[in-house]
């Protein structure tokens, strides 16, 4: 069933440590990261599905399309060097509705339904709902449609994403899911997986 939410999910990076695109990268089920990814945000019931990607990475999905019963909206960050602001920024341009929306990172291959519910299940108590394992925030974020007009119409990109949620209400949700804390920024990481 369709909530009224959305996601965008930040692929952009060049990922020169890993020698390959990050969203790439396998579970051992053999599906890319993207792909687990998108599957679970549909599987929850968002209504759009927005991949911020660069044309390296474009490229590489027009020739391994991500397996989706959805359309997926393609957003291109034409200046992946911008940092993750900007990759945000082009991402939530392409939100079609005054919704709820997600943030997910590519390099965490996991979108647990029941840490989406918790989040998703607060979304009222705050502009910013954030999940804690531990008394350590993780990811992902549910970011209110207030805080993404003030997003897509801020001037400037250079501005670490913390800093500028600072301004907003936070909601930060225990979870009881250790998958929140997944980063894979090296081969190491991978290979902990």
């Amino acid at each position: 069933m369709k909530k009224d939410c959305s996601v965008v999910i930040l692929a952009a990076g060049n990922s020169s440590r890993m020698g390959s695109p990050k969203f790439a990268l396998t579970l051992s089920d053999g599906r890319m990261f993207i792909e687990n990814i998108v599957k679970q945000y549909i599987e929850f019931g968002c209504m759009d599905v927005i991949v911020v990607i660069n044309n390296d990475g474009k490229s590489y999905l027009d020739e391994h399309p991500i397996n989706a019963d959805v359309d997926i909206i393609y957003a291109i960050n034409q200046h992946p060097e911008y940092e993750r602001f900007y990759s945000v920024q082009t991402g939530l341009s392409r939100v079609l509705n005054n919704d709820p929306v997600f943030i997910h990172n590519a390099d965490n291959p996991f979108a647990n339904y029941k840490v989406l519910k918790a989040l998703y299940s607060n979304r009222t108590d705050a502009d910013l709902i954030k999940p804690v394992f531990k008394k350590t925030g993780g990811h992902p974020i549910l970011i209110s449609n207030k805080i993404v007009k003030d997003i897509v119409s801020y001037k400037n990109y250079d501005i670490h994403l913390n800093d500028f949620l600072k301004n907003y209400s936070i909601k930060r949700i225990k979870i009881n899911d250790e998958g929140i804390l997944v980063n894979v920024n090296t081969m190491s990481d991978y290979k902990n997986l």
